[in-house]
């Protein structure tokens, strides 16, 4: 009889893995990884006390700010390491979205680990022995799809990298060689869908199949999704994960709207961002992960920022991991109060991805009169841009953003390929101070 994969792990089996592999990494770290040792020194926490997870609850939380502190304290890799610095193989850095970017390293366990989780992934997705991999993005030290490349790799795939090229020279490699599965961020997605447009290319009759977008909001926004699936032909899968927390989230082929969690490979929980106190299924709280296997870089009990809510039912997919309904719903710190309304970003952009006129928006955040004001630039598609429409739809813009909000946003209009592209995550969100 044929083992069981990971993800098929039955509950009970996958408490048992996490327990196991959670003593396994305390040990690992007490006394040998200088960030934590001190961290629950200061805590009063005995770490061989830990022996249920009831007990790893009494661990402290941590946070970003702790580790980048620990970065510009001790630079330029910190203190979080487990193993002698000749042990470390691979370095990347995280995006630097909201700050300066963290360095993380890894050993060959722990990137072995993060294999491990992308065979689940690819796995949960579909993934065939016959699929060809484009991974269309520049290779840089920003860790986006290196890992996505590496496990596509050791799954026994075909992989094409694209770093260096243009858009259309990607688009005419993946139609030429005949890739079936695309991994990019969902922005880039509509790019190159906007570029094979605009050079006559119809995507929808190359062989793409599937599209795992990652990296930021939108393969959970219904209306960005229905952009990606339309244009291509082929079927968006959204990913989730952290260069400091690994892969470890991914929408299931069966079962589309939600985000599986790999807690064969992680603890995850969810708390009230305010109380830091466990909420229940059906409940929007922050999203804490405990990654068991990067046993050289670990980030234990930390606050992602991700506000997500949990399943009340099982996944129709059979599977007994966490399943996080309609996947990240937004960042804590993103989150915006216009008029006693609160907002996130992507609240708004799945309103304005509804609008096939509208080709690009820029959302800024302005304190005027020492009040938060909502600004949202459009950029109308050529052919709108060309007519008398656009005042027309910017009024209908403005109209059903008020329908939806609750409040009235400042909603302008902006010429052709005047708001800026992005190969990676879209930099949308602004703010400003007064």
């Amino acid at each position: 009889m044929s083992e069981i994969p990971l993800e098929r792990l039955p509950r009970a089996d996958i408490e048992a893995r996490q327990l196991e592999l959670l003593q396994n990494l305390l040990v690992e770290i007490d006394g040998r990884n200088s960030f934590w040792t001190k961290k629950y020194a200061a805590a009063g926490v005995e770490l061989a006390s830990i022996r249920s997870l009831n007990d790893f609850r009494r661990l402290p939380f941590c946070t970003k700010q702790e580790l980048v502190d620990d970065q510009n304290d001790h630079p330029p890799y910190g203190t979080n390491l487990t193993c002698p610095l000749p042990e470390y193989h691979r370095l990347h850095q995280t995006s630097g979205t909201t700050g300066r970017p963290m360095r993380w390293l890894d050993t060959q366990q722990s990137w072995d680990w993060f294999m491990r989780c992308w065979a689940q992934i690819y796995r949960i997705v579909g993934i065939r022995p016959d699929d060809v991999f484009a991974f269309p993005f520049s290779f840089g030290p920003f860790i986006g799809f290196w890992a996505a490349f590496d496990g596509a790799y050791r799954f026994g795939n075909r992989c094409l990298p694209m770093g260096g090229m243009t858009s259309e020279a990607r688009l005419r490699m993946i139609e030429e060689l005949g890739a079936t599965v695309v991994c990019c961020t969902p922005t880039y997605a509509m790019r190159l869908a906007e570029v094979a447009d605009g050079a006559g290319i119809d995507l929808r009759e190359n062989a793409v199949r599937a599209i795992i977008v990652a990296g930021e909001p939108g393969g959970n926004i219904p209306a960005t999704r229905q952009r990606i699936e339309t244009a291509w032909g082929a079927q968006a899968f959204d990913h989730w994960g952290m260069t400091d927390i690994g892969s470890l989230g991914i929408e299931p082929a069966e079962a589309p709207g939600g985000l599986l969690i790999l807690e064969t490979e992680c603890v995850a929980e969810i708390v009230d961002p305010q109380t830091s106190e466990p909420v229940g299924p059906g409940t929007i709280g922050e999203l804490i992960i405990t990654n068991l296997g990067r046993v050289g870089h670990p980030v234990i009990r930390y606050r992602t920022g991700d506000l997500v809510r949990s399943a009340t039912e099982p996944c129709p997919c059979g599977r007994a991991l966490l399943r996080l309904e309609g996947g990240i719903i937004g960042r804590a710190d993103d989150m915006v109060t216009i008029r006693g309304n609160n907002v996130f970003p992507s609240s708004i952009e799945a309103i304005l991805r509804e609008f096939d006129a509208v080709a690009e928006f820029r959302i800024t955040v302005e304190t005027r009169r020492s009040m938060p004001h909502l600004r949202i630039e459009i950029e109308p598609t050529p052919d709108i841009a060309a007519s008398d429409a656009v005042m027309g739809l910017v009024d209908e813009v403005a109209r059903v953003l008020k329908d939806r909000l609750n409040f009235q946003a400042e909603v302008v209009p902006v010429g052709v390929d005047r708001l800026p592209r992005f190969e990676l995550k879209g930099r949308r969100f602004v703010r400003r101070e007064e």
